[in-house]
């Protein structure tokens, strides 16, 4: 006998409450639209399933690019940091990333607050089992239990749950990360409507009780004080609260591990998924690297409420019983309780070449894909790629056009132009080396970028909106103060503390600013001229200033990409009937349907002679 039903109606349904999933609803709810989160629990609702951090080498600048966007994750993250460090603060200004600890429980208890509390969103705990779609359309989701939520726009955001396994040594379980239950039927049914399903893997250390550490043996690791938040509306945040420790794996480590190998699940053939690159679990750097006789690893506490610490940098899933001896054989945790084991996590992805640059699905119309579904890793990727997701499908629901983020303009655009031109065979990771405009780029101008934007698609609101109005005065008036000419008298005692040699006449303030020595701070001790402007402005405009050279040089490159760019290709081309195009370049085409001249110059055996065919080709056409 069949169930009953029962139908609900919403303009938009989220699949997943993850990171990925938050920023997509609250982009849809914001904007207006009667939007559903779905979760398999709503006890993991922004749940930190790895480390308890948010940021991180070219990660940050993606909080700050979802932030500048109108997206939650930085606020949130400000809230309930623990500690804020700087990474890569001794090099340039591109490299600089904002990495915070935070308190994972506390993280988990806001985001949830955050949902429940705005208008238009509504979170139901249930499992999707399958997309309802109609002549090529998404219609709307079923769920385990029968129910219908019909919708005319769908975010499928399931993270690292769809049909996942948790596997330690030879023992395998279904069920998601931290043993919450996983989506079990989604997968097959995505994969009966055609889409290319992919299986990925990923893995967590243990989490031990830091009452049962030896910290004399550790380096420790504090925050640093006075340095900006990831949010611009965020107050000044404490940065100092926890501290985190370094330590080192050493050779006994290395001899358990290579004694237990044939019991890791990898190396004895037990697991398919692809792991992560730059990731690896410890068994694979011993295996790797065999010449290094020590790896590191960072101790860093889980939350405020409770005494476990995150074994950071030693991932594992070998047998729970060789990793007792394992982790004790490390000098400080010669007597460590383990309280939970580590363990690998093998997932279902989608093939991103499955999507257009705006996250909606080629083949099914109106759905859309964000996060580690779409064969990424981190928080920081899953929230950029949730609020993209959010945005478009809300200008979709709205009848009007949607964005496509660029490499020019934002990290969010290289990572999905990566993902969307290229595809990618392992878990993809953000890293400031993919961007060629990384310069451009950087973490204290993500406002300056992507702000009107977010104003445009309704997602920044007045009071956002004013500060970056008051930014973008800010730079303009002390731009007209950069020509001022300062004596030798007057930049002396500056130019004798920062070490700098003195010259023989005046020199304009931008001249002084450019001098290695002459930090802000430094700047600000002897002239009072940038007083009014907030540290996070003055920071900017010293950078534009010290790099104006080598920004005009990416400025040129910037303005070629941008006309390759705006030339337009329909999604409806047939590349098999263009004649003078390879085979290669023929099938590479019609499978990514790049939407730019710019996108198709970048798939991996396009060559620049089958461009100059296709503009001959679309010149023809006009």
């Amino acid at each position: 006998m069949s169930q009953p039903t029962k139908t609900f109606n919403y303009d938009a349904v989220v699949v997943g409450a993850g990171h990925a999933g938050i920023e997509a609803a609250l982009a849809l709810a914001r904007t207006g639209l009667n939007t559903l989160i779905l979760s398999v629990t709503l006890d993991n609702i922004g749940y930190l399933a790895c480390n308890p951090s948010i940021g991180g080498t070219a990660k940050g600048h993606l909080v700050r690019e979802v932030d500048a966007l109108g997206g939650q994750m930085g606020i949130t993250a400000d809230k309930t940091l623990t500690q804020l460090r700087m990474l890569n603060s001794s090099k340039g200004p591109a490299v600089q990333s904002l990495r915070a600890q935070v308190d994972k429980y506390a993280y988990h208890r806001e985001m949830k607050r955050v949902l429940e509390n705005t208008e238009n969103l509504t979170l139901r705990q249930g499992e999707a089992k399958e997309l309802i779609v109609e002549e090529g359309k998404v219609c709307g989701v079923k769920t385990v239990y029968n129910l219908i939520y019909r919708a005319k726009a769908v975010v499928l955001a399931c993270g690292v749950y769809l049909n996942s396994t948790i596997i330690v040594g030879d023992v395998f379980l279904k069920r998601g990360p931290v043993s919450f239950a996983r989506s079990e039927y989604l997968s097959d049914n995505l994969r009966a409507l055609g889409l290319e399903i992919r299986r990925f893997k990923t893995g967590t250390p243990a989490r031990i009780d830091g009452r049962s550490v030896d910290y004399s043996a550790l380096e420790l690791q504090k925050g640093q004080p006075d340095i900006y938040s990831f949010s611009v509306m965020s107050k000044k945040v404490n940065a100092t609260k926890r501290v985190c420790y370094l330590g080192y794996t050493n050779e006994k480590t290395h001899e358990i591990i290579r004694e237990n190998l044939s019991y890791a699940p990898k190396y004895a053939g037990l697991i398919d998924g692809v792991g992560p690159r730059y990731c690896p679990s410890i068994e694979d750097k011993v295996v790797r690297f065999k010449d290094k006789e020590r790896h590191q690893f960072f101790l860093e506490p889980e939350g405020e409420g409770t005494v476990e610490a995150y074994v950071q940098g030693i991932s594992t899933s070998l047998p729970a019983s060789v990793q007792y001896d394992l982790y004790r054989s490390i000098n400080g945790f010669e007597n460590v309780r383990i309280m939970r084991d580590a363990y690998a996590i093998e997932y279902d992805c989608i093939n991103p070449l499955e999507l257009y640059p705006t996250l909606e699905c080629k083949k099914i119309s109106g759905l859309f894909c964000a996060g580690q579904i779409n064969g990424t890793s981190g928080y920081e990727e899953a929230a950029a790629q949730g609020i993209v997701a959010g945005i478009n499908a809300s200008l979709m629901l709205r009848g009007k056009k949607q964005i496509v983020f660029t490499r020019d303009n934002s990290y969010i655009g290289v990572l999905i132009d990566d993902l969307v031109t290229e595809g990618t065979n392992e878990p993809y990771r953000m890293m400031t080396s993919r961007a060629e405009f990384r310069l451009s780029l950087r973490q204290d101008n993500a406002d300056l970028r992507l702000t009107e934007i977010g104003r445009q698609v309704g997602l920044v609101d007045d009071k956002r909106y004013r500060k970056y109005k008051k930014k973008l005065r800010d730079l303009a008036n002390a731009e007209k103060l950069l020509d001022n000419v300062i004596s030798p008298k007057q930049y002396a005692p500056l130019f004798n503390e920062a070490g700098e040699p003195m010259a023989k006449s005046g020199l304009t303030v931008r001249d002084i600013i450019k001098r290695h020595g002459v930090t802000v701070g430094l700047f600000n001790k002897y002239f009072d001229m940038f007083a009014k402007m907030s540290p996070d402005a003055e920071n900017c405009l010293f950078v534009s200033v010290r790099y104006d050279g080598y920004l005009a040089r990416a400025e040129k490159a910037r303005a070629e990409q941008k006309r390759l760019e705006n030339t337009a290709l329909s999604p409806s081309i047939n590349y098999m009937t263009i004649d003078g195009l390879r085979l290669e370049a023929r099938e590479k085409l019609n499978k990514v349907k790049p939407l730019s001249i710019g996108q198709a110059g970048r798939i991996s055996g396009v060559t620049p002679a089958d461009i100059n065919v296709l503009i001959l080709s679309l010149a023809k056409r006009k």
